[in-house]
C-alpha cells in the first residue's frame, strides 16, 4: 500500500480552496516502478467553484514508448479518503478500481473498513468511464453530478531531483534558476473525479489523503 495525505481549506459551500499538492517520485523503492506506486495526489477547486477535484498519478517515469502498453492495475484499488471532522480518520472514500477497459468509482460512502484494509463499496453511488488510451483524446464521463477520467497524462510535476540529491549530498547549497525539470518527457495514470463540495462534508478544513491497495 502507498499514501500520499494533505489538507484542504474548505470555507464554504461555493468558497474558495486551498489546492493541494503532495508528490512522492522515486523515493519509495518498495513500490518504484509498480503498478501501485503514486507519483501525485493534487486536490483543488473545480471550474465549478462547487466542485472538488481529486487526481492520483500512479506508475510515474513512463516514456512515450512505454506509455502506449501500460495499463491500470484490475488487482489495485486506488482509494481517495476525506476527514471532514478533523480527528484523521477518513469519513468518506471515493473508491477506483479498473476492469475490462473502464474505470469503476465507488462514492463518496462511508468507508465499509477504516484503514489500511479496505471493502469496495459496490453498494454506494456509482461512476465509470472508458480509459483513455494513449494519443488520444480525454474521454470523460458525468454522472450522478461527478465528473470521472482515467488514462495516460504527461507528468505534470516539475522537480530538479538531481539538484535536490547533491543538496542531500552536501555537494550543493540551493536549487538553480532555472533548475532542470527531471519528468519532463515522461507520463504517468491519471484517475480524476470531480464532486461536488455538498457530498463531502464539513465547512472548514477537510484532511484528504489517497491510497493504492492491492485487492
Amino acid at each position: 500500500m502507498k499514501s500520499l495525505k494533505g489538507k484542504l481549506l474548505v470555507t464554504g459551500a461555493l468558497a474558495a480552496v486551498v489546492a493541494l499538492i503532495a508528490a512522492d517520485h522515486i523515493d519509495a523503492p518498495a513500490v518504484q516502478g509498480g503498478v501501485s506506486d503514486i507519483t501525485d495526489y493534487y486536490a483543488f477547486r473545480g471550474e465549478d467553484n462547487a466542485n472538488l477535484v481529486f487526481v492520483a498519478n500512479v506508475q510515474g517515469l513512463l516514456s512515450p514508448g512505454a506509455t502506449g502498453a501500460a495499463k491500470f492495475s484490475e488487482n489495485t484499488l486506488i482509494e481517495f479518503n476525506i476527514d471532514n471532522d478533523g480527528d484523521n480518520v477518513e469519513d468518506l472514500v471515493i473508491q477506483a478500481i479498473a476492469r475490462d477497459g473502464k474505470m469503476h468509482f465507488f462514492g463518496p460512502v462511508a468507508p465499509g473498513t477504516p484503514g489500511l484494509a479496505s471493502t469496495i463499496k459496490t453498494d454506494a453511488t456509482m461512476g465509470s468511464v472508458e480509459i483513455t488510451p494513449y494519443g488520444s483524446s480525454a474521454k470523460i464521463s458525468n454522472e450522478n453530478g461527478m465528473k470521472y477520467f482515467a488514462g495516460p497524462r504527461d507528468d505534470p510535476f516539475f522537480f530538479d531531483f538531481g539538484q535536490y540529491t547533491a543538496i542531500i549530498g552536501g555537494t550543493a547549497t540551493a536549487f538553480n534558476n532555472p533548475g532542470t525539470d527531471t519528468f519532463a518527457g515522461s507520463n504517468v495514470l491519471s484517475v480524476v473525479v470531480e464532486v461536488p463540495k455538498s457530498l463531502l462534508g464539513g465547512s472548514g478544513t477537510l484532511n484528504t489523503w489517497v491510497e493504492s491497495k492491492s485487492k
